[in-house]
This record gives structure tokens, C-alpha cells and sequence, in this order.
């Protein structure tokens, strides 16, 4: 009893001992200010120079708690030997006084073993917090680096080798944001970032397509390259001015046409008389007739029956249609590009999150098998060690390989050259709030949505088309002007002469075997397909902008929520690890610890992201147009439809 009661008022002073060094815990660092020293306003963030010193005040604060165990060790076992005198005949002391406070653990746990008395924590969380208020802080030796624990050598051959604790790890590196290039995008795109200017580039040799470093890059910076880049918006652009060409095509009916002409014609008449008598062979006679001539005419539609009028109208539709699309490209591609680039930042998460995870089932194998050298720990710990640790490392390879094929995705994506790698720049943080309420956000989407003025612009379109279409059953009336000027000339004479021409043609057709009408029958239809395309996307925009608001909301709320969870896992494993170490514990409860820390932590990575990923689907659910490209009633073309029926 007495040696529960100590082990309990030791792990108690740790916790005080924590808490006398005011360790914040990091999820105060984001989100609760903590009172200045001096009384002042409370500080809503802590510096980034900050966070490495707070990061020592943490290790030494739990190396201190570490080595107020080994105190309560010591005691439970001078207690369950019988020893009630001050000296340390087993050596208790300087156990406790090594440098390795960990093996200092697990051989003061396995005194205790060996003498039959176990302690055990049987302190209830209530209980725990009231009485580390009451107790005292213990002080604590100043901090040392401790050395690095070296790899047990009863390790297997099939576990790879464990590197020093104080070693950086490399998820460390990996996690930390990395820079762009120096070479801001301002000033133009680095030469390696460049498409090849050669479309029909077809690599031959494994050189060409072998990947350089990885370039990091920003959000902003890969959506300006995708603007650049992309072949798809750069065929709507092309449309584009197609459609226009098209347009002043229809408008150069409303000009006349002119049309010149000359010609120069020689003409040789024989005459060969008939023989006679006196003249059997007569000579022949020839006139050669040289004629220049030319010609001037002008012909203009004066009446149609509104085809000309119908087909203008319809080429601006078209245009109006091509503008539309393209802005629809670009934002949709902006959306792609946005949850490409996130997919990228998810799977550098995975990889190190599987490397800490990697790590951690490392040092559990090492403290199962100090245990059982120590002769207080079980062949089935250290088998149930390995197999964690194997099964971290497949995980890890896993994350490795979606984390090069996500990094290949955002390259296709942006349409780059066969050799760049990308890599994300941008760390991983929630993105601004949106401050629209659910309903503002659904009529701003009717307003500003390009899809809807599309099937708008579509229906006029065909209203245009039928009506060019029935035009050519109506009459058509036509001014023309002729001017031609003939000289035909001989060797006596060279006069010109003027001929002049003005008239008015009208024409009608009576019967086309139903031709015209038929076609007014297929813009009819198209129109009416416009008119329910335009009631679908409506009411598809107003999904998709809830299924956005609501997922926002919620990864928003899971981002605290995530955050909490993380840090109360990580210090659930230290705890579950110290009380193994101390044999106290059971490998499964530190098992059970690191797969709750995996999963605290990947549940922060897809909260993080996932808040991202819904805002920028929101974005792109309301506005294709943020530069105001629409007009600011949708309905206003559809109203001007209305008033031309």
C-alpha cells in the first residue's frame, strides 16, 4: 500500500512539476492567450522564435517529472526491501543519478519486480488534477542534453536501425514550410517552370523524362501557371476569337458590296472571196477588232425580313456564349488546381505523420526489449513491438508513393515540362473565414454563376436562329448600280462608250417543301432544352452551395476539436510510455496510445484541409466572375428575351 501511495504522489509532483514550469500546451499557442508577465493585454500567438525555447522549458520540465519517478522508484524500493535506514546498499541512488533516466526506469521497476511488490496507479483523473494542485513543486536539476540512447543490441535483424533521439528527424525537415523560389513570379516564370515550346515533343531517351529537384511553389503561384499553361483553356480562348471573327462576319451585311471588273478582247473576222474567172485565187481579207471594257457594280440588301438583323444578333450570343465558357475554364480550373495543390499538402502530412508514427513504434521496441533484458519484460512485448513497427513502415512506404503521385497529378495539372517535380511551399493552415451567411451566399451564387446566363445567352441565341430561319420565306428586296464603259476599236475608230445601270430586285419564295419551317422547329426545342437547363443548374448551384456552407462549418468546428484531441494523444503516450518503462504499464496501453496519436493527428491534417478544400468549392460555387464580368442581374437577359417573344 505504501508503495502504490508513493508511486502516485511522484507521478503527481511530475504533474506539478510541469505546471511550476509553465509549459503552455500547443494548442494554446493558436487559439488562448495566456496574461503578459507585466499585467498586460494577453498575446493571441506566440512568436515563431519562441516556440524552440518553450520546446526546451517542455523537455526539461518532463525530464524533471522523469526524474521525480525515479525518486518514487527508489523509495518503493528501499520500502518493499525493508530498507528504512538513509543509505543505498543496492545501489538505488545511483541508478537514479544516471544519465539515462529511462533505463534508470526500467531497472528500478525491475528491483521492484523481483521483490513482489508491483505498484500500481489507481488515482481516478479528478483525483489527480485536485491533488496536483495541493502538492508542492518539486525542484528539478538543471537541464542537461541527455546523450543519445544508443540501439539495444538485442535488437533483431529484420528491425532496421533506431538513429539517436537527439538526432533531427526527417519528417522535422519535411515538415517545416518550404520557400519558393527566389525568383518571384512577378517578374516572369522561371525558366524551369516553363511548358516546352514544342507541342509535339515526344521523348525518346530516359534522360528527357528523368524528374529534376523538387520545385516548391504557392497556391497563387500554381494557379497563375494553370491560367498559363492549360491547354483546355487555351482551346476556349481560341473559340473565343473565333467567335468573334464569325461576328464581324454577320455585321458586314449591313454594308453594301462592290465589285470591279475589266476586260480587253481582240477579235480577228476572215473573209475570203469567192473565185471567178478573171480572179480564180482572191486574197483574203481580215478585220481585227480590239474591244476594252470594264464595269463597276454595287449591290446592297435593302430588306430582308430580319435575317440579317437575326443573324447578328445571334453571332453576339455566340460570342457572349465563348466569353462565358472561358471564365467557367478558369474557374473551374482554379478549383482543380486548388484541390490538386491541397492533395499534395494532405500526402506530405501522411508521410510525416507515418514517419512519427515510424519513430514512435521504434522507441516502444526499444523500451520491450530494455525491459526484457532488464528481465521484468516479455518475449510477447517485444514481438508486439515489431509487429507495430512493421506495420508503420509498409504504412510509411504507402505515404511515400501517393505523396509522389499526387506531386505528378498537380505537374499534369499544370501542364509543365516532362522534367519539373513540384512540392508544396505553403504549410498547412485553415484558410480565411467566409463571413457570408447560408442565404446571402445562395442568392450572390444566382447572381454571379456564368452557368446560368449561359442557358440565358443559349435561349436567345435560338430564339435569333428561328427567326433567320422563317426570314427567308418573307420577301427580300435588293438595290444594285451598274456602271460599264466598251470601247471597240479598229484603225478608223477609238470612241468609249458609257453605258449606266440602276435597279431594285425583289424576290420571295413561295414554297421550300417545309424547309424554313422545320428549322424554326429545332430552335424552338432548343429553346425550351435552355429554359430547363436553366431551372437545373439553378437548382444544382443552390446544392452546391449548401453541401459547401455546411461541410465549412463542420471542419471548421473539427479544426479546434482535432487540435485538443492531438495534443491530449501525445501526452497520453508519453504517460503510457513512462508508466511501460517504469513496468507499471503494458505494451498494448502504449500501442493503443500511438494509434490514437496517428489518428489525432491525421484527423487535424483532414479538418486543416478539409476547411480549405470546402471554402475554396464555395468560392467556386458562387462567383466564376470575381472581377464582375457579369452583370449584376442574371435575369436581365432573360427579361430582354422576354420583351422580344
Amino acid at each position: 500500500m505504501s508503495a502504490t501511495v508513493s508511486v502516485t504522489a511522484a507521478l503527481l509532483s511530475a504533474e506539478a512539476i510541469r505546471a511550476e514550469a509553465n509549459i503552455p500546451a500547443p494548442a494554446s499557442l493558436e487559439t488562448s492567450p495566456e496574461p503578459a508577465p507585466d499585467g498586460g493585454e494577453a498575446s493571441q500567438s506566440q512568436s515563431p522564435s519562441i516556440r524552440p525555447a518553450l520546446a526546451r522549458r517542455r523537455q526539461q520540465a518532463d525530464r524533471a517529472a522523469d526524474w521525480a519517478t525515479l525518486a518514487a522508484l527508489g523509495g518503493v524500493r528501499r520500502d518493499a526491501a525493508g530498507e528504512r535506514d538513509a543509505g543505498d546498499p543496492d545501489g538505488t541512488t545511483a541508478i537514479a543519478q544516471s544519465a539515462e533516466p529511462e533505463k534508470a526506469i526500467a531497472l528500478l521497476a525491475a528491483g521492484v519486480q523481483r521483490n513482489g511488490d508491483r505498484p500500481s496507479i489507481a488515482a481516478t483523473p479528478s483525483e489527480t488534477s485536485l491533488q496536483i494542485a495541493q502538492t508542492e513543486p518539486v525542484p528539478f536539476p538543471p537541464a542537461t542534453d541527455p546523450e543519445p540512447a544508443p540501439a539495444p543490441s538485442a535488437a533483431p535483424a529484420d528491425i532496421p536501425a533506431v538513429p539517436a533521439e537527439s538526432e533531427p528527424a526527417e519528417s522535422e525537415m519535411e515538415a517545416r514550410p518550404l520557400q519558393p523560389v527566389s525568383n518571384t513570379f512577378t517578374d516572369g516564370f522561371p525558366e524551369n517552370l516553363e511548358p516546352h515550346p514544342n507541342p509535339l515533343l515526344f521523348p525518346t531517351r530516359p534522360e528527357e523524362v528523368r524528374t529534376n529537384e523538387p520545385q516548391p511553389i504557392t497556391l497563387q503561384q500554381a494557379i497563375e501557371l494553370a491560367r498559363r499553361n492549360n491547354r483546355q483553356l487555351q482551346i476556349a480562348e481560341l473559340e473565343l476569337e473565333q467567335a468573334r471573327a464569325q461576328l464581324r462576319e454577320a455585321r458586314a451585311a449591313n454594308l453594301p458590296t462592290a465589285q470591279i471588273g475589266a476586260d480587253l478582247t481582240f477579235t480577228e473576222n476572215t473573209d475570203r472571196p469567192q473565185p471567178s474567172i478573171f480572179n480564180p485565187n482572191p486574197p483574203q481579207e481580215s478585220d481585227i477588232t480590239t474591244s476594252l471594257g470594264g464595269n463597276l457594280r454595287v449591290d446592297y440588301d435593302l430588306f430582308t425580313s430580319g435575317q440579317r438583323s437575326a443573324t447578328i444578333r445571334a453571332a453576339e450570343g455566340q460570342v457572349r456564349l465563348r466569353e462565358l465558357e472561358v471564365e467557367r475554364l478558369s474557374e473551374q480550373l482554379r478549383l482543380d488546381v486548388s484541390n490538386d495543390f491541397y492533395d499534395v499538402q494532405e500526402a506530405d502530412e501522411n508521410v510525416r505523420i507515418a514517419q512519427d508514427t515510424v519513430r514512435q513504434a521504434e522507441q516502444s521496441l526499444r523500451d520491450a526489449l530494455a525491459l526484457e533484458q532488464a528481465g521484468v519484460g516479455t518475449r510477447f512485448d517485444v514481438l508486439q513491438a515489431q509487429v507495430e513497427l512493421a506495420n508503420a513502415q509498409q504504412e510509411l512506404v504507402q505515404a511515400l508513393s501517393e505523396q509522389q503521385t499526387n506531386r505528378r497529378r498537380l505537374v499534369r495539372r499544370l501542364d509543365l515540362s516532362q522534367t519539373v517535380n513540384l512540392v508544396a511551399a505553403d504549410a498547412v493552415t485553415p484558410a480565411e473565414d467566409w463571413t457570408l451567411s447560408l442565404e446571402e451566399s445562395i442568392v450572390l451564387a444566382y447572381k454571379n454563376r456564368a452557368e446560368l446566363e449561359q442557358q440565358l445567352v443559349q435561349r436567345d441565341v435560338a430564339r435569333q436562329q428561328r427567326r433567320a430561319a422563317l426570314a427567308a420565306l418573307g420577301p427580300q428586296v435588293a438595290l444594285f448600280g451598274q456602271y460599264q464603259f466598251e470601247n471597240p476599236t479598229n484603225d478608223q475608230n477609238s470612241d468609249f462608250r458609257d453605258i449606266y445601270q440602276f435597279g431594285v430586285r425583289a424576290s420571295m419564295t413561295l414554297f421550300d417543301g417545309g424547309r424554313a419551317r422545320a428549322q424554326a422547329r429545332q430552335q424552338e426545342m432548343n429553346m425550351a432544352i435552355a429554359e430547363a437547363s436553366f431551372a437545373d443548374n439553378r437548382d444544382a448551384i443552390r446544392l452546391e452551395v449548401e453541401q459547401a456552407f455546411y461541410s465549412l462549418q463542420a471542419n471548421r468546428t473539427n479544426i479546434a476539436t482535432a487540435e485538443a484531441g492531438v495534443e491530449q494523444a501525445r501526452e497520453s503516450l508519453r504517460l503510457a510510455r513512462l508508466r511501460f518503462q517504469a513496468g507499471v504499464g503494458t505494451q498494448t496501453e502504449v500501442l493503443r496510445a500511438q494509434t490514437d496519436l496517428t489518428r489525432a493527428e491525421v484527423n487535424l491534417v483532414r479538418a486543416v484541409l478539409g476547411y480549405n478544400r470546402s471554402l475554396v468549392t464555395l468560392q467556386r460555387a458562387i462567383s466564376n466572375l470575381p472581377d464582375g464580368f457579369l452583370a449584376e442581374d442574371p435575369l436581365g437577359r432573360g427579361d430582354r428575351i422576354r420583351n422580344t417573344r
